[in-house]
């Protein structure tokens, strides 16, 4: 399945995606509202229902897609788990890391799959990069790579966005990360079970139709499953937990090619569809 986040006539639900339609299934989640994460945690028990449900829909040109996931409880991401990307950034003075790099995104950077980006007034070096994310659909803990799979709940497209400048002010990246509308996310979440292999997704990334970025999920250093096994070592997952997975190489800081106001950015992966964002200028 396709679960979108949608709002039409000022009301926000969720919704199943079938071609070009969604339909409105607010009646089968009555309580959980328009929370994804609430959706997920009774995922098992809803989905029978949700998969033969043929209520009312409604054409997608006449709702506003909103992010997937709006309320999770982390949102977590690796840095340079590409080898081009690595390389690039050693060529740039950042040494490779020895074992994963994991930061957070602030939750509150979360933005929907077309809506605009801001460029900070305070920063000179915002930047793109083309990720898969992956959504947590199980509680779980210590978590070995070979059964990761089973805690996965579907997967997003992601850009994460960063203002390179504050991200070296911190040795955390954790500031330079986090700007509010940094983390567009979408267009929806594909279920685990329609894709065959997360490992063999092509992604890529374009500004003003120029592409920067292609590559495939499968020349990840550290792939998903022993990005979990590695993350439940250390934390309880929990349902609707945002995870990104990394960038491959093409980044603007490597090219000297930062994002302005009225730069269009637009990343797609293989079977997941695309999101588009337009850079704007923060309002003084």
């Amino acid at each position: 399945m396709k679960l979108a986040r949608f709002t039409h006539a000022g009301v926000t639900s969720i919704g199943k995606i079938e071609g070009d339609r969604i339909i409105d299934l607010a009646a089968i989640l009555g309580r959980r509202g328009a929370s994804m994460r609430a959706l997920l945690t009774d995922f098992p028990t809803l989905k029978p229902q949700l998969e033969q449900t043929s209520a009312p829909s409604l054409p997608l040109s006449e709702v506003r897609l909103e992010a997937p996931i709006d309320d999770p409880q982390k949102f977590l991401a690796i840095g340079m788990n590409y080898k081009a990307h690595a390389d690039e950034a050693a060529a740039a003075g950042i040494p490779t890391p020895k074992s994963q790099f994991w930061f957070n995104k602030q939750v509150s950077c979360i933005t929907g799959p077309y809506d605009d980006v801001v460029a900070p007034k305070d920063s000179e070096q915002v930047d793109y990069e083309a990720e898969l994310a992956f959504v947590i659909g199980k509680r779980c803990r210590h978590v070995r790579r070979e059964n990761a799979r089973e805690v996965i709940a579907g997967y997003m497209v992601c850009n994460d966005v960063t203002a390179r400048d504050w991200q070296f002010r911190s040795p955390t990246y954790t500031l330079g990360k986090s700007f509010d509308t940094h983390g567009p996310v979408g267009p929806w979440l594909t279920t685990d079970d329609e894709i065959a292999d997360p490992l063999a997704l092509e992604l890529s990334l374009t500004v003003n139709g120029e592409e920067r970025q292609r590559s495939s999920t499968g020349d990840m250093i550290y792939n998903i499953y022993e990005q979990i096994e590695y993350l439940s070592t250390v934390m309880t997952l929990e349902p609707g937990d945002l995870i990104t997975t990394g960038t491959p190489s093409g980044v603007g800081i490597a090219l000297d090619k930062f994002l302005k106001p009225g730069d269009e950015v637009r990343v797609e992966i293989s079977e997941l569809g695309h999101i588009c964002n337009r850079i704007v200028a923060e309002e003084s």
